[in-house]
């Protein structure tokens, strides 16, 4: 297997993703869409999610296709760039048709990043906005790191961010990840030099220091991001959100079993993970593309975790600085030239 030639989850054929974001608010959002609708379905492990539609994407419920997925800051105000989305999707006449009227399903998730120093003043909810600029900016191309949703975004130990990777398979199969990572765990071992998610890396995507020779990790853990944000409540401000996509054709319950395998990945390059303080979720996404045997399912799954771990790791490796960062970035602590 090897990554797509973009390394990214537009690699999966017919998706789009667009970023928009606001600096002095240190937020943004994130949106994943096609010309045409998707399967897609959704697994939550961590202890507080914030969501919308999520529910419908159950494999028992009525609607399979989705038109565009969201991510994005805020925690619950950022729901509200889903409504961005459904705004512009309505405009374009898209959406889940009921007679004469069309209404778009938009199923989106937030992060938690009020408290990272960015202006959070404002008098208007600026989501709704970025949720529409993200979806009508949405191309194959999209930045990483400090960029959409992860912009705000922090890890245990330094910045957080947008990350991306992909794979083909060997069948021919493309397998993509997208995730903002802010989690309540640390992406990197103690140090802070080596990532957990170093044995799956591919090349130097995230540095190519390969793993941390020490043993007996994880035993003890530490937080910048908890001191930091003293004395407010640091184990309520976290989550990683991540979606993971294939061109394979699957099924809304099998898309549901994509999204609880990729769960691994998280689990992989975040310690700890899926705490009762993170919202700890990933989307299941498939373009239906592409037939796959039923006895490669887990294969699928397997990948779309490792896929999954290498974008966490490059969310962090690829965060750049900005003015009034509680943390440092991840290049900041280490010099590679």
């Amino acid at each position: 297997m090897t990554s797509g030639p973009r390394n990214l989850i537009t690699d999966v054929p017919g998706l789009l993703v667009g970023n928009a974001q606001d600096d002095a608010l240190k937020s943004g959002a994130t949106v994943l869409t096609a010309p045409n609708p998707f399967t897609a379905s959704v697994h939550v492990m961590g202890g507080a999610p914030g969501t919308r539609e999520t529910d419908l994407l159950a494999p028992d419920k009525t609607v399979s296709r989705v038109d565009a997925i969201v991510l994005s800051g805020g925690s619950a105000f950022g729901l509200d760039a889903c409504s961005g989305v459904a705004d512009a999707l309505r405009a374009q006449h898209r959406g889940f048709e009921v007679g004469n009227v069309v209404v778009p399903i938009v199923p989106g998730a937030i992060l938690f990043d009020l408290l990272n120093g960015g202006d959070k003043a404002w008098a208007e909810n600026p989501y709704r906005a970025l949720g529409r600029h993200a979806f009508e900016g949405a191309s194959e191309q999209f930045d990483l790191g400090t960029a959409g949703a992860g912009t705000g975004a922090l890890a245990a130990m330094q910045k957080g961010g947008l990350g991306s990777a992909s794979f083909v398979m060997e069948n021919g199969v493309t397998v993509g990840a997208l995730v903002a990572a802010n989690p309540l765990g640390s992406v990197t071992t103690p140090g802070d030099r080596h990532f957990w998610a170093a044995p799956f890396e591919l090349g130097d995507e995230f540095g190519g220091l390969g793993p941390d020779s020490n043993t007996g990790l994880g035993r003890v853990l530490t937080s910048r991001k908890a001191k930091a944000m003293r004395p407010a409540q640091p184990d309520k401000a976290n989550t990683t959100i991540a979606i993971v996509a294939t061109d394979a054709a699957l099924s809304k319950p099998q898309c549901h079993r994509l999204a609880v395998a990729a769960h691994d990945g998280i689990a992989r390059a975040i310690v700890p993970a899926h705490t009762p303080g993170d919202g700890d979720l990933v989307f299941g996404v498939s373009t239906g593309n592409h037939d796959l045997p039923e006895a490669e399912l887990g294969l699928l799954g397997h990948v779309a975790s490792i896929c999954l771990s290498r974008a966490i790791a490059r969310a962090v490796f690829l965060a750049s600085p900005a003015a009034g960062d509680l943390l440092p970035c991840w290049s900041g602590l280490h010099d590679l030239s």
